[in-house]
């Protein structure tokens, strides 16, 4: 990646990162159910993201409040998946890849080469669009999965985390007497469901989700955007969607992506969603969400 490191400085009115907060990566290890550092406020300072000498994201910037859902929306191509992996520092594992601008996570640049990238991805968990559980393990093995590889071995606090994240993502009372099965072994949307317990075990501070709903029933979807609700009490949640209306009702912000000429995406406007549905300030936005083009 040549993403280049922002200095120390912080925005104002918000203490900067130390040189320890730096060395030690984002967030606190992830043991014990042990809760990170920060609230999850998101911030993107002209973020451009490239597939060898191919740009498919150009500058955007954006502000991601803290503790809230905010959708990505905007036509198939236009850079919405690509840009939640460059906010986990996902898009630098693919050969040829590089990003450029800033990405901060309360105040602090992710892309800083003294933060952990393993770190980085443990406080920014990601929920794919197909439910991909691991598939030689058991649903206790696949929630515990990120707890284990962290270093926890006690068994006390191992099961009382499995409990608690299969409770957070509504699947217990489904599950409880089937732990040692495989976690495919599941419907689709309760595999989803035990993807986002996966996430959640290692408490995180924001939960990327690609089009999670994409492969699901309506009873299914329904399922998972309750549990957004009820998650981002706790988390930060950026979801990409290409479902205007699951946009309008499951979100609390929106941003607007759409391409250019040169086929790179860019932000259009993004707003409180009731905004962006109702009121938009951009003639291009109001045409997309009423369906006018996309």
């Amino acid at each position: 990646m040549t993403f280049a490191p922002e200095t120390d400085s912080a925005p104002v009115g918000r203490p900067g990162p130390t040189p320890g907060d730096l060395a030690r990566g984002i967030g606190t290890p992830a043991t014990g159910g042990a809760r990170a550092d920060g609230v999850g406020g998101v911030e993107l300072v002209e973020v451009s993201a490239y597939y060898r000498t191919f740009r498919a994201v150009r500058e955007i910037s954006l502000r991601i409040r803290p503790r809230a859902v905010t959708a990505l929306i905007g036509p198939s191509g236009c850079g919405k998946s690509t840009l939640l992996r460059v906010i986990n520092r996902m898009h630098e594992t693919i050969p040829g890849t590089r990003a450029e601008g800033a990405v901060r996570l309360d105040g602090i640049d992710i892309y800083d080469p003294r933060v952990s990238p393993v770190r980085v991805r443990r406080t920014i968990g990601m929920v794919f669009q197909k439910p991909n559980p691991f598939p030689a393990m058991s649903i206790r093995e696949n929630v515990s999965a990120g707890l284990r590889l962290a270093g926890e071995r006690s068994r006390s606090v191992l099961e009382g985390m499995v409990e608690d994240c299969l409770r957070r993502a509504a699947l217990w009372d489904e599950v409880k007497d089937k732990l040692k099965q495989p976690g495919t072994s599941l419907s689709g949307g309760q595999q989803q469901r035990l993807c986002i317990a996966r996430a959640i075990a290692t408490e995180p501070e924001v939960i990327l989700m690609d089009e999670p709903c994409s492969a699901l029933d309506p009873r299914a979807t329904l399922q998972i955007e309750e549990l957004m609700a009820d998650l981002k009490r706790r988390f930060t949640i950026i979801i990409v969607t290409h479902n205007m209306q699951q946009a309008a009702r499951a979100s609390d912000d929106t941003a607007f992506l759409t391409m250019g000429d040169d086929r790179a995406g860019y932000l259009v406007e993004s707003g409180p969603t009731a905004q962006i549905f109702s009121n938009p300030t951009r003639q291009l936005t109001e045409d997309y969400v009423s369906g006018r083009f996309g």
